[in-house]
């Protein structure tokens, strides 16, 4: 437990010097030692909450206004100008002392920084997302794919203590939009690609890749996706950055590959110099984030001899997941969920010989609805049979969003709708034959589903288990 001086934090209080052993914005969650920061929201003022926060414990507070209260307290102009600042302060900047890569994009955050920990190795690299945040020992859960300021800097924290050197972090659009990043400088900075997503928080295509842009102002060294359709207009932004992707003069070259349902065979040309590896990750856009992972660790200052041999242990919870219990049919539990990611997996199954493919979907509700429709056209067109199911309806109607996804597709027979998740992932798994491929889509291994408010015990993997378990008797 971190345990400051209050003077520590604030440079210029004079008042009574006491111990802080903690931080918190919410006066429910306070512990005895804290220091209770009375931000204000759209909706909520926290100085409100003052006296639940010194019943709690609250050692002393930080406020934009005089108060009348027990325990001494700092008043500055504005709480929430000045909130990373006592973050930094508490925790003695443990941004500093760590070597940060940040990736952001549309799809493959998470597959590139979960490859960039395992190449780096996960007793020295941290990894923070949307499988929440690890490194050595340390396990547990973010409340977004990048955690607020309260949440960052304990974790980073904990990290240092922990003895991580580096840190892979997924580096969302709306961490930027919510500046839960300012001032955070990364040593690399890396691109996945670009696609039509979050329009329900940044309004435009223009705004959504501004935000993404942030990354790059703040990291200094870039790599780019070449063969992203963006590529040029982030290329203008940082002239020095590497790049990778499938053209001769990409500093890491992608020469040739093979894909088969069990490994993918590839060759990178790196500095002149041919590497040929099988990794373990299905797809080709797994070819393109492993090789986003390799250029940011070559960034780095690392060989590309010491990063190979740990491409074998390669796997990323919930992406590409290939099920086997035996049964003579394949399962792929897959996160993807826009009309990008989409297309990059089907580009993938359209080429393997399998028997009939079998999609099991939906799209979030309360989310950018312009997508759905061609969410649904690509499911129904790239595979023989889809069920349509919700995938986190939050206070949206299931039916509704339905209607969305079969908006474009309404002449074809080969799609159903199944509400119940559970009934829908059962229901394609017993309707399997020898050699089918059945698709699990949208929710990866994520172990909730948003329904009305309540956030229920869910897991498409598990679920899919259950299934085949029952199929084979």
């Amino acid at each position: 437990m971190s345990v400051v001086k209050l003077s520590q934090i604030f440079k210029d209080y004079k008042g009574e010097d006491i111990n802080i052993r903690g931080l918190s914005v919410n006066s429910k969650t306070v512990e005895e030692g804290d220091l209770f920061i009375c931000m204000k929201g759209v909706n909520v003022d926290r100085h409100d909450f003052i006296d639940e926060a010194v019943n709690n414990g609250a050692a002393a507070l930080v406020t934009s206004k005089d108060v009348d209260t027990s325990v001494p307290y700092v008043k500055v102009d504005d709480v929430n100008a000045v909130l990373r600042d006592i973050y930094e302060a508490f925790y003695d900047h443990p941004e500093k002392k760590l070597t940060l890569i940040g990736v952001t994009g549309t799809d493959g955050k998470t597959s590139t920084t979960s490859i960039i920990q395992k190449l780096l190795g996960d007793d020295v690299c941290g990894y923070i997302g949307t499988n929440g945040y690890s490194c050595r020992t340390i396990k547990g859960e973010t409340d977004n794919t990048t955690p607020g300021i309260e949440s960052l800097y304990r974790i980073l924290d904990e990290f240092v203590k922990a003895g991580c050197r580096y840190v892979a972090m997924e580096a969302s659009s709306e961490a930027f939009f919510y500046k839960r990043l300012k001032g955070i400088e990364f040593t690399v900075g890396a691109l996945t690609n670009v696609d039509k997503e979050h329009l329900n928080t940044h309004k435009t295509l223009e705004n959504y890749i501004d935000c993404k842009k942030q990354l790059f102002r703040q990291s200094k060294t870039s790599v780019l996706n070449s063969n992203d359709k963006h590529y040029e207009e982030f290329k203008e932004l940082c002239p020095d950055a590497l790049s990778y992707g499938y053209k001769e003069d990409d500093d890491l070259y992608i020469r040739d590959y093979k894909i088969s349902p069990a490994k993918t065979d590839i060759t990178y040309v790196y500095k002149g110099k041919d590497y040929s590896i099988t990794s373990p990750l299905l797809g080709q856009f797994n070819i393109e984030n492993l090789a986003a992972a390799l250029l940011s660790c070559l960034a780095l200052g690392k060989a590309m001899e010491e990063l190979i041999p740990n491409i074998s242990e390669l796997s990323i919870d919930g992406r590409m997941s290939s099920i086997n219990m035996g049964q003579d049919f394949y399962v792929l539990v897959d996160y993807a969920h826009t009309p990008n990611g989409l297309e990059r997996l089907f580009s993938f199954t359209n080429k393997l010989d399998v028997g009939r493919k079998i999609v099991v979907t939906g799209n979030a509700g309360e989310r950018d609805a312009s997508k759905r429709k061609f969410v649904g056209k690509l499911c129904v067109e790239n595979n023989d049979h889809v069920i349509f199911t919700y995938e986190d309806p939050r206070f949206e109607d299931p039916y509704n969003i339905v209607k969305d996804l079969t908006e474009l597709v309404k002449d074809r027979d080969n799609y159903e709708t199944v509400i119940d998740r559970h009934e829908a992932i059962e229901k394609a798994i017993m309707m399997a034959e020898p050699n089918d491929l059945i698709m699990i889509l949208g929710k990866g291994n994520e172990d909730w589903e948003e329904v009305k408010g309540e956030f229920l015990d869910f897991n498409d993997e598990e679920e899919a288990r259950r299934a085949i378990k029952k199929k084979l008797g």
